[in-house]
């Protein structure tokens, strides 16, 4: 059951590259996701996977009220839509990602009906990521709400496959009935791209990155990543600098980024639409280096799943992120792939820019160790193997 899962080859993201990767496994495969459009709902075969594609109300890119009342309904849409084309005598796995925890009750009712496993792929840690953005009020009604469905989930989940040490640390802390042994690691994933084989000169001139040193930002423009704070680097930067920031995404903040940028008039930072997976992967290639932002009031150690779009390129990393996630500690001292700084401290990633376009053999060679920990730790095939492993 999936909140995002676009439709394949036309493009793709983490769960679709597991779910092909479960397919070439040699297992029966169904999703339950959102129909991308009114026209294709109902039971579609998609690459050789069976696809449930479920009428609901817009979950992305919307204002979080809408938002909300849109995922309380996903449960019943999802169930009556199971009930209508899902016709198998037996079910052996379920596999629930968050976002969203109201799903908890599908996932349920599934398990119970078919005395399944239920495997969860925790991703967003909610409500408390809402809290953190100011979105939620803790102790308040939806947030009681969405907590209670967050310790079902903890509770029927079989086995609980977290992103980050720092993750299993969160829960078990703030969760203290959960059992321990359910608790494991699965990284974020992604499928390899082969590397961009054309003229990257010409493709650099394409996007007027010319001479500058291209810092690319790649994804949702929202209120996570609070790009306000990469707004504040910018202007640190002089034209002389020759530092070029190229986001490339769609989101609820993008507007609001945009008119800060014209009001600011920042010429080192250009802002595209999202692209297909491939196109967007070729512009990572020849950018210098790949953006994480996340905003600095998180509380939750959040991982984000675009660092593998740029290992994949072996572009260094360059974080600006909450000081609560462990996820620069894995950055720059586990995988040496990067730098981080605390994201609401411009100066100081200003300063960590300044060292990644100074020493470009260093540069190289933090591209060289995220390829290297890219193929060799956090592949679909890795990620399939975990959880094989888990529930067998």
């Amino acid at each position: 059951m999936a909140l995002a899962y676009p439709k394949i080859p036309k493009s793709s993201n983490l769960y679709t590259d597991l779910m092909e990767e479960f397919r070439d496994q040699g297992h029966e495969v169904f999703i339950v996701a959102p129909a991308v459009n009114d026209s294709e709902v109902g039971l579609i075969n998609e690459e050789g996977i069976s696809v449930i594609r479920v009428k609901t109300l817009p979950l992305l890119n919307v204002n979080p009220i809408k938002k909300g009342i849109a995922n309380v309904l996903l449960p019943y849409q999802y169930k009556k839509a199971i009930k209508k084309y899902f016709k198998s005598d037996s079910l052996d796995l379920i596999i629930m990602p968050t976002p969203p925890i109201s799903l908890v009750d599908v996932a349920s009712w599934l398990k119970k009906k078919y005395h399944s496993k239920l495997y969860l792929i925790l991703r967003d840690i909610f409500p408390q990521n809402a809290v953190d953005l100011g979105l939620l009020k803790k102790g308040g009604l939806f947030y009681n709400f969405f907590r209670k469905k967050e310790q079902l989930l903890y509770d029927v989940a079989d086995e609980i496959g977290c992103m980050s040490q720092g993750n299993i640390d969160y829960v078990v802390r703030h969760n203290p009935n959960v059992k321990k042994e359910k608790l494991h690691l699965l990284p974020n994933w992604q499928k390899e791209i082969p590397q961009f084989d054309g003229d990257k000169i010409a493709l650099r001139k394409k996007y007027n990155f010319d001479d500058n040193f291209v810092i690319i930002f790649g994804g949702n423009i929202g209120l996570p990543q609070k790009l306000e704070n990469i707004l504040a680097v910018a202007e640190l930067h002089q034209p002389d600098d020759k530092v070029l920031f190229f986001i490339v995404g769609q989101g609820t903040e993008k507007t609001k980024i945009e008119s800060l940028v014209r009001e600011k008039n920042l010429k080192n930072v250009v802002i595209k639409n999202s692209l297909p997976r491939e196109d967007y992967q070729n512009i990572i290639s020849v950018a210098d280096c790949g953006l994480i932002s996340l905003h600095e009031d998180f509380t939750i150690p959040n991982i984000p799943s675009k660092s593998l779009s740029y290992f994949n390129a072996k572009i260094p990393i360059l974080a600006a992120i909450d000081e609560n996630t462990d996820y620069g500690i894995h950055i720059q001292d586990e995988v040496k792939a990067g730098a981080w700084a605390p994201s609401n401290k411009p100066n100081l990633i200003k300063e960590k820019i300044d060292l990644l376009r100074t020493n470009p053999q260093l540069c190289n060679e933090m591209g060289e160790n995220g390829y290297r920990y890219f193929v060799n730790n956090v592949t679909p095939k890795h990620s399939y193997e975990v959880i094989d492993k888990r529930i067998n």
